[in-house]
């Protein structure tokens, strides 16, 4: 069953200029269509706030009843440009009017527009080129295969360990499970992945060392040696916080993977296409990974991800043996182009940093009022998040985290579920088409909430 309470409310009328709330929630005339799908699906698919999407535009998303919600959630990092961007929608039926629907891995003219514009964005475009895939794990398990690839042929089958960081997400497939750093994820495999192991993440809130030292001092408990680590991988930040690497942790990293041939891979899927202030989220640390997994925020839309990589590593395979059925299919990849050009055009990465200016100060400003309740505030640009910890410690508190976010649901600020380790992390993500007056606005509500939540 769903954690959300699926028996309807009244709440207080709600109408503002990015907001609309006019029924009870869950809407009555709702619960047959959740009926349906508990009667259908498996319950892992009813984990988010109970709103049936009817449409989505800009930064608000709207259901059937003449309800709408100041969206915070950006379809889980992925509608990064807003929803329903008519230039996205006109590509995608202009592929449609080309009578162009799949062409496996034939070639079609767009494939190769994506390719080049996505390796304009790679840290060095004549030394990088790119994979054009279908989901973030996907590219996930690509980084891996090439990664043990490389270092199996150039020096063996000994170079052969995975390291990642503990409570890191990267994706829901064997491969990219085994690199996750969540042991609750990964019950089901039994003796696979002797290769992967993680470290402490140098969050500086639940880990509270972020010298590089830690990292060589994990590896050495676990009797794993440089020269034996085929790659590391991170998320560019960790979307459990989100969590960022220290800069000098990160410096360090780099070196340490140079000095000893080891592959970096750094995970852009939920970060990636101006989400932190930044075209990229590795680009804070001033450092090139050898490769990058991209996805959510690539179309802001339509299933495609990419593995944007060194071309020493990217042609390791011959043609033919590194394919996937849908690599490229030409209406993700329409989407994808017209993507890439809003976000230039409206300097949507501009956007969030400037807003992230205005966004993490006043959470700040809330965790302070609350400073016993709300344990930390991380953030970059459009990303942030709130841990909601029981008074006075550092320990989760999944309960509350999610009375606020309900809270906020039925006030008409929308988010997706609690994250973290145990659900007590208050994720933000809004559109980076938002604007200061909507994000003040959104603030509000998430204050008032607090208040309600925390303040009794």
């Amino acid at each position: 069953m769903s954690k959300y309470n699926l028996e309807p409310v009244d709440v207080p009328k709600v109408k503002t200029k990015y907001r609309c709330i006019q029924t009870k929630l869950p809407v009555p005339e709702s619960l047959s269509i959740f009926k349906a799908l508990q009667e259908s699906e498996p319950v892992s698919m009813m984990g988010q706030p109970p709103i049936v999407w009817h449409k989505a535009e800009g930064f608000q998303v709207s259901d059937r009843w003449g309800n709408t919600w100041l969206d915070w959630s950006s379809c889980v990092l992925v509608s990064n440009v807003g929803h329903g961007r008519k230039e996205i929608i006109e590509a995608v039926k202009d592929m449609l009017d080309q009578n162009l629907l799949a062409t496996y891995v034939f070639v079609h003219e767009k494939r190769a527009e994506l390719t080049k514009s996505l390796q304009a964005l790679s840290p060095d475009p004549k030394n990088y080129n790119v994979f054009i895939l279908t989901t973030g794990s996907e590219a996930i398990e690509n980084c891996i295969k090439l990664a043990k690839t490389y270092a199996l042929e150039k020096h063996g089958s000994q170079k052969k360990y995975m390291v990642t960081f503990k409570n890191a997400f990267h994706g829901r497939t064997l491969g990219s499970q085994l690199a996750g750093g969540m042991d609750k994820l990964k019950k089901w495999i039994v003796d696979e992945g002797r290769t992967f192991i993680q470290v402490p993440f140098p969050d500086g809130y639940k880990n509270e060392d972020t010298t590089f030292d830690l990292f060589l001092r994990s590896i050495a408990e676990q009797n794993v040696k440089p020269e034996e680590i085929a790659g590391v991988m991170t998320e560019s930040y960790q979307g459990v916080g989100p969590d960022f690497l220290p800069y000098d942790y990160a410096q360090a990293l780099d070196r340490f993977c140079k000095e000893h041939d080891i592959i970096t891979i750094f995970d852009e899927v939920q970060a990636g296409f101006g989400r932190t202030g930044k075209m990229f989220c590795f680009q804070h640390y001033n450092i090139k990974p050898d490769l990058i997994a991209c996805g959510k925020g690539i179309t802001s839309s339509l299933p495609l991800s990419a593995v944007i990589g060194r071309k020493d590593i990217m042609e390791l395979y011959s043609p033919g043996s590194m394919t996937s059925t849908h690599s490229a299919s030409p209406i993700p990849v329409a989407a994808a182009l017209a993507n890439l050009k809003i976000i230039k055009k409206e300097n949507l990465v501009e956007n969030a940093r400037e807003l992230g200016e205005i966004l993490i100060p006043e959470l700040e400003r809330i965790k302070s009022k609350y400073s016993g309740r709300l344990g930390c505030v991380q953030g970059k640009g459009l990303v942030a998040g709130v841990q909601v910890v029981k008074r006075g410690t550092k320990e989760p508190d999944a309960d509350t985290a999610l009375k606020i976010n309900e809270k906020c649901f039925q006030k008409g600020l929308l988010m997706f579920a609690p994250v973290g380790i145990s659900g007590e992390c208050v994720k933000i993500s809004p559109p980076l088409t938002i604007n200061e007056e909507a994000l003040m606005e959104g603030i509000s509500v998430l204050e008032e909430a607090c208040d309600e939540v925390l303040g009794n």
